[in-house]
């Protein structure tokens, strides 16, 4: 964010000024020599001095600097039109001298650098930039405008154009500020140290956007730590390069119109029906060398796509910048930039800013859970373990080998829920997917007896790790109202999405883990071994409406040897599309949220490959074209039909018809809307036999047509079905006063609505 004169920033900023001003002293009181210690030249020359603010700068009657290799060095009036000369005290390049009174606060530098002259302002004559209330905010760790504060932000400061920067190093004994700019040499741009908070800072003038950065640290023990990326970096070099950039993201009008509309986008009445992607692998250009779209060429294609396949909402795997391809953004190292391989950040708030004009919602993956231990992340950040816990009982991640967040720590919690907020601020993200839950929740998540710590209380309850998730949805509902907060957790821990006033969590929608797994696994036996695992599909009706529940085919699902969701399927190859056409027809109808991960649509046949393209030419077979079709048409009918969606998290809005037939591998049940007429009737038959003639009850007379045959020919089926209207007899089945004779094709489900008109 770029602040000009009149911004707070600013504001900010000449307060600091008029504290740091120097005195004004009668002339016969100025000293005519410097008695600096040479020890603190020494600490300046050698990059060990902590507090260059005590050294350099205007001091007294003098201006000191420390300009390496420079021969010659003065001190500029304002208008440039006078100098004072001043003495090197060290061949290393440390000035010293007296300057006229009227220059002290407005000097700037000429250095002569063997045969090159350069002129700057000096660093060091500039005021705190940090206020003290944005210290005290950040020790309660309740600064929620953070990612303004601490990091590289492109300013104007006195008057001067520059960047501000500021890291957290609580333990560090100097931090310096190091790029091209400096020669990567840190005793260039030590920075201030305001004790208080632990935050190190400095206006650097004259930098702008593009050049590259990194901090340079010494340690807690006085060494010197790997140099390290700015946690609060916007932007990043393209891996495998690890520097963070300076840049600005652009501000631009909120989209007001879209946040009025947002709100009713996420609600639990809505449809809600989410393509799941990966950015890096949805499409690459073949024909150039196989490289990633731009988020630029990702809006004018992927977009129109999920729009014209009826998906109301986009989830991005994690978009934070992060080093290695293989973790899929899942191990993040900038947790404030979108990752640098599509584009600008600018280019991404244009990405959002498109789906959104195409009326799709953005959800991110988020990842608090664990960060990697690669040298420039987060890992002993100021040689101690500032970020994550110093016992590896608490702060290591065993599956993952990566470190685990003390979220008992303000700063650290505060970190986390600044960063969340940024997401949903600066790029209008309308949600966040929480990755991990359970092993936030867990202290003894898939740890042996004796690798855990128990709580205060003895329990494996992470409480810390609570405390957190809790206050993280309730600071981002409140200041962004709409959005939609989503975990995927995947325990029988209650009240994930239930409100934090009420013991739970206070996410708005949860994974349903459970669903996913039993009935993969019902769907993976052959049709004639069905009738002995009948309960994997009924058994997530006893749990359905204790969350708002998301139903979710994710990547999850399609790596690490798991293969396609098509391969997963028995049967030849007819059998195969029948059984993955039944299976997505059953889950449209079922309670809840739907979600598929890109590539599910056009059936893809081999197993996910983050660094491929998908399978795109799969669509010159009409089998695969017809999923896609049908995926088309379950998006119609869900977003269309009120008893499709509008009670997904409620009991109200789900009745079991037959959940009994296991010999026959049948299920039947009604969903309901408001309205008392608004229902449908779905049927799943997972055997190979079509069945003629088979009753079902229902509550009301009328017409019932058929929304979704999923054996019909323009999808690949057999186009067995019930062309015609149905309509409902008076013949008392299923408890029920009507009843309809249907025909269930094989391997196949069929929504049938109450037409009332």
């Amino acid at each position: 964010m770029e602040a000009g004169p009149g911004s707070a920033f600013e504001r900010v900023g000449m307060m600091a000024e008029r504290e740091h001003k120097l005195v004004a002293r009668p002339a016969s009181t100025r000293s005519k020599a410097d008695l600096l210690d040479p020890a603190a030249i020494d600490a300046v020359v050698n990059g060990t001095c902590g507090d260059p603010f005590a050294i350099l700068g205007p001091h007294g009657d003098f201006v000191r600097a420390f300009i390496p290799g420079a021969s010659h060095l003065s001190a500029i009036d304002p208008k440039g039109q006078d100098s004072a000369e001043l003495t090197r005290l060290h061949p290393a390049g440390f000035f010293s001298g007296a300057v006229p009174e009227a220059w002290l606060t407005r000097y700037r530098l000429r250095a002569q650098c063997g045969t090159a002259i350069q002129e700057s302002e000096d660093p060091y004559r500039f005021p705190p930039i940090l206020s003290a209330f944005d210290l005290h905010l950040f020790r309660e760790g309740n600064h929620w405008q953070l990612h303004d504060r601490l990091g590289a932000h492109p300013c104007i400061l006195d008057g001067v154009s520059g960047v501000s920067f500021a890291v957290w190093a609580p333990n560090a004994e100097r931090v310096s500020v190091v790029g091209n700019f400096n020669q990567w040499d840190g005793r260039h741009h030590p920075m201030r140290n305001r004790i208080e908070a632990g935050i190190w800072e400095l206006f650097i003038p004259g930098l702008g956007e593009g050049e590259v950065y990194k901090y340079e640290i010494r340690g807690y023990h006085g060494g010197l730590r790997p140099l390290k990326a700015d946690p609060f970096g916007t932007y990043a070099e393209k891996p495998p390069r690890t520097a963070s950039l300076i840049h600005a993201v652009k501000s631009a009008p909120a989209d007001e119109a879209w946040r009025a509309r947002r709100a009713d986008h996420n609600a639990r009445s809505a449809p809600i029906s989410i393509y799941e992607c990966h950015l890096g692998s949805w499409a690459r250009h073949a024909e150039e060398d196989n490289r990633y779209l731009t988020y630029t060429e990702l809006a004018d294609r992927l977009v129109p796509y999920i729009r014209d396949l009826g998906f109301t909402h986009l989830e991005l795997l994690p978009i934070s910048e992060y080093p290695f391809d293989g973790s899929w953004g899942y191990q993040p190292t900038g947790l404030y930039a979108p990752t640098s391989r599509f584009g600008t950040p600018d280019q991404f708030r244009a990405f959002v800013r498109r789906c959104h004009d195409d009326g799709i919602a953005v959800i991110a993956d988020w990842v608090p859970g664990h960060f990697p231990n690669d040298p420039h992340g987060l890992e002993c950040f100021d040689g101690t373990h500032l970020y994550e816990h110093a016992d590896p009982r608490l702060g290591f991640h065993q599956d993952w080998n990566t470190l685990i967040y003390n979220y008992g720590r303000p700063e650290v919690a505060n970190f986390l829920h600044a960063n969340a907020l940024s997401w949903l601020s600066r790029y209008e993200i309308d949600g966040l997917r929480v990755d991990a839950v359970a092993s936030m929740l867990y202290l003894d998540y898939s740890r042996k007896p004796g690798e855990w710590l128990p709580n205060r209380y003895g329990g494996n309850e992470n409480l810390e790790a609570i405390a957190f998730l809790r206050k993280l949805n309730e600071i981002t509902y409140a200041q962004h109202p709409g959005i939609a907060m989503i975990a995927e957790e995947s325990t029988a821990w209650p009240g994930v999405s239930h409100p934090t006033y009420t013991g739970g969590l206070g996410f708005g929608y949860k994974w349903n883990m459970g669903w996913m797994h039993d009935t993969l696994r019902y769907m993976s036996h052959d049709p004639v071994h069905r009738r002995w695992h009948h309960s994997d599909l009924t058994f997530g009706l006893l749990y359905a409406f204790s969350e708002n529940f998301i139903l979710p085919l994710s990547h999850d699902e399609v790596v690490h040897g798991k293969g396609s969701l098509l391969s997963k399927m028995p049967g030849d190859s007819w059998q195969r599309f029948a059984n993955l056409r039944a299976y997505l027809g059953f889950m449209f109808a079922h309670p809840g949220k739907k979600l598929l991960f890109m590539g599910t649509e056009i059936a893809q046949e081999r197993e996910w490959n983050h660094d491929e393209s998908l399978d795109w030419h799969l669509l010159e077979r009409a089998e695969h074209r017809g999923i896609q079709t049908l995926i088309r048409d379950l998006n119609t009918a869900y977003r269309t039909t009120d008893a499709l969606h509008a009670l997904d998290c409620d009991a109200k809005g789900f009745e079991w018809i037959e959940a009994s037939d296991s010999d026959n591998s049948i299920l039947a049940f009604l969903r309901r809307g408001h309205g008392a007429d608004a229902i449908c009737v779905a049927l799943s038959n997972f055997t190979p036999m079509p069945r003629f003639s088979y009753r079902v009850g229902v509550p009301y007379p009328g017409v019932y047509t058929e929304r979704i045959n999923t054996d019909s020919r323009f999808y690949g089926g057999s186009d067995l079905g019930n062309g015609a209207p149905l309509q409902a007899e008076p013949i008392p089945c299923h408890g029920r006063p009507y009843s309809l004779n249907l025909t269930l094709p094989p391997l196949a489900t069929l929504i049938l609505e109450r037409r009332t008109g």
